[in-house]
């Protein structure tokens, strides 16, 4: 096991002010990690918790540092979109609090041989979950150059999706393109000068669409999101912490449609669509990490904090 697996999480503070509305409940951490969140919470109530995540490593982690709160806790293999099923299979049907923390462990990219990170050699991989049978080599090596570029430039935000997608095309014609150092060093020379002086490299971009491809990270959000708020006991809370842009407009618009009740044309005398609100939004703009907080973990200057309540 890897002892190094856990990495700081981010505004627990703010979690355990939030979420935890019943001492002696249930919560889910649909996004276990390094398990901090889950710890913390296990630290300060007399709770039930259900951990899910759908990376063996940090499952093994996450038992050993929760080790000592014993039958308090059940950890599961599982992808956070398929949350209500797993509590279905654990004969639980209502919780008081979910949490979701949708950014990537820094060790997950900081280990060579998983294949998310451009600062080591090491085979294009990058899947959160090995049972997975697309990895980053497949999406390189076997999708078209449209397909490339629409990822490129979707999940990575990158106005040179073209010139990229088009070296990547070029270059895998002549051999397949193996490694995480070659990806990159073929995305910084598709590269005008200009953005090879940036302070970030030029390949983060690419390399975060690739792995938000490579693990469905995007398709997921609306689907965990939707079985939390069924499995939620009324007045119980879902919390949701993300890290970039892309997944924080998701996880605010959806919330924002759960939380609107009748849809139906104002000329319309009476309603018509029958929809009610299954959310009330107790945070109307995202909370952020504490001056403090993102002074000692810079990693939490990005994060954005969403908090609902069930109706």
């Amino acid at each position: 096991m890897n002892e190094d697996f856990f990495h700081e999480p981010v505004m627990v503070k703010e979690v355990v002010d939030t979420l935890l509305i019943n001492k002696k409940g249930i919560y889910v951490d649909g996004t276990l990690g390094g398990a901090g969140h889950a710890y913390q919470i296990l630290k300060d109530t007399d709770s039930f918790l259900v951990g899910i995540d759908c990376d063996d490593e940090a499952l093994l982690f996450a038992e050993k540092r929760l080790a000592q709160f014993g039958k308090r806790k059940v950890l599961v293999k599982a992808n956070f979109a398929d949350l209500a099923e797993v509590l279905g299979s654990l004969n639980i049907k209502k919780v008081d609090g979910v949490l979701l923390d949708l950014g990537v462990s820094s060790r997950q990219l900081d280990k060579p041989e998983r294949g998310f990170s451009f600062n080591f050699e090491a085979p294009l991989d990058m899947r959160m979950d090995q049972s997975l049978k697309l990895n980053a080599y497949g999406i390189i090596n076997s999708l078209t150059q449209g397909e490339l570029e629409k990822i490129i430039r979707f999940y990575g935000e990158e106005k040179m999706a073209a010139r990229i997608a088009k070296a990547i095309s070029q270059k895998r014609e002549l051999s397949p393109i193996k490694t995480t150092v070659e990806l990159a060093a073929i995305v910084a020379g598709a590269m005008p000068a200009k953005y090879k002086r940036q302070k970030i490299h030029p390949a983060t971009k690419t390399f975060q669409a690739i792995r938000i491809a490579v693990n469905h990270e995007l398709d997921n959000i609306q689907p965990a999101i939707d079985s939390s708020v069924e499995v939620l006991k009324t007045g119980g809370r879902l919390c949701v912490i993300s890290f970039h842009s892309l997944e924080d407009r998701l996880v605010k618009n959806e919330l924002r449609a759960l939380a609107g009740g009748c849809v139906c044309p104002k000329d319309i005398p009476f309603c018509v669509c029958q929809k009610e609100a299954k959310l009330k939004l107790i945070t109307r703009k995202a909370l952020r990490s504490s001056a403090e907080e993102t002074e000692v973990n810079p990693r939490a200057r990005s994060a954005k904090l969403r908090v609902a309540e069930r109706c």
